[in-house]
């Protein structure tokens, strides 16, 4: 879980972590999250979005897609997502479980492999033995 830091805690980290890489930019990252309609998804947003602010990560964008157990190819939100990490907007794709992408591990590989070649990565915020427990 991943402590609340105070805004000036935040901006210091930030700064230290861009004066330490050398970088004028922050990272980017783009935070999406998919559940079923009618399903309440504002705590996995809050913690993704904390998670992203202590490493210092700069937010994007947050897609929020309420589209089931469509496959990760029928999703407009999840080919949004990938869209700013192939244009270069954002490094990562962020999300809360590993589910969000896909159930399947075949489908969850195949977008991972895609945003890596793309030049970014997918960073699942929650662990498989966490989402067990964590209802959607």
């Amino acid at each position: 879980m991943v402590s609340k830091r105070s805004e000036g805690d935040l901006q210091r980290r930030r700064a230290l972590a861009d004066a330490a890489a050398g970088v004028v930019q922050r990272f980017r990252c783009v935070i999406y999250l998919c559940a079923a309609p009618n399903t309440n998804i504002a705590v996995p947003r809050e913690e993704c979005t904390e998670y992203a602010q202590a490493f210092g990560w700069e937010i994007t964008e947050v897609i929020e897609e309420r589209a089931g157990l469509l496959p990760p190819r029928g999703r407009a939100g999840l080919e949004r997502a990938l869209g700013y990490v192939s244009s270069g907007e954002a490094g990562a794709v962020l999300t809360a479980w590993r589910s969000m992408i896909s159930s399947l591990p075949q489908e969850y590989d195949e977008v991972a492999r895609e945003i890596e070649k793309s030049g970014g990565f997918l960073h699942v915020k929650h662990s498989a033995r966490t989402e067990q427990r964590a209802p959607l």
